[in-house]
């Protein structure tokens, strides 16, 4: 059984509108949204998970303020390029890479790939992951390299149904 935590980036600003894509920051609220939701997981969290984020400014911001909260040490956070505005596709590649074979894996990214992946994953799903959005689904393969679709959608939840 391998679990996948999907986290949308938390609720940017476009404050700044110079700023490329790659730069923009939380929101306020955005902040607040993830802090949230990573006391919520903190309750779900089953195993401590290899943590992979999108380099993007918000989305690091967010993998952050997640590792925090459940005492995943920084430096466990890791920069992956292909997250950032990585496709369904590209995430379930990105998956089938992942080295030595952890348990679990918690993934920051962004939309519209994440509710993609999840929709792809999970039979039936077919639900928008809103800004500081968590999923967790489980796979029933012993091997990252053999991820198929077919996933139990374990939990899901983001800030407006805690609010």
């Amino acid at each position: 059984m391998k679990t996948v935590y999907l986290v949308r980036h938390a609720k940017s600003s476009w404050e700044y509108l110079e700023l490329p894509d790659m730069d923009r920051p939380l929101k306020g609220r955005g902040i607040r949204d993830a802090h949230l939701m990573a006391e919520w997981l903190r309750d779900v969290l089953h195993r401590r998970p290899a943590v992979y984020t999108s380099p993007a400014t918000r989305t690091l911001h967010t993998a952050m303020i997640f590792a925090r909260g459940l005492g995943i040490p920084l430096d466990q956070v890791h920069l992956a390029d292909e997250l950032y505005a990585a496709s369904h596709d590209q995430i379930a590649g990105f998956l089938r890479g992942i080295p030595h074979d952890p348990e679990a894996v918690m993934l920051f990214g962004h939309n519209p790939g994440m509710s993609e992946f999840i929709s792809d994953s999970v039979p039936g799903f077919a639900e928008n992951m809103p800004t500081a959005g968590v999923a967790v689904l489980e796979f029933a393969t012993s091997s990252w390299s053999g991820l198929q679709g077919g996933a139990e959608l374990r939990y899901f939840d983001f800030p407006k149904n805690l609010k």
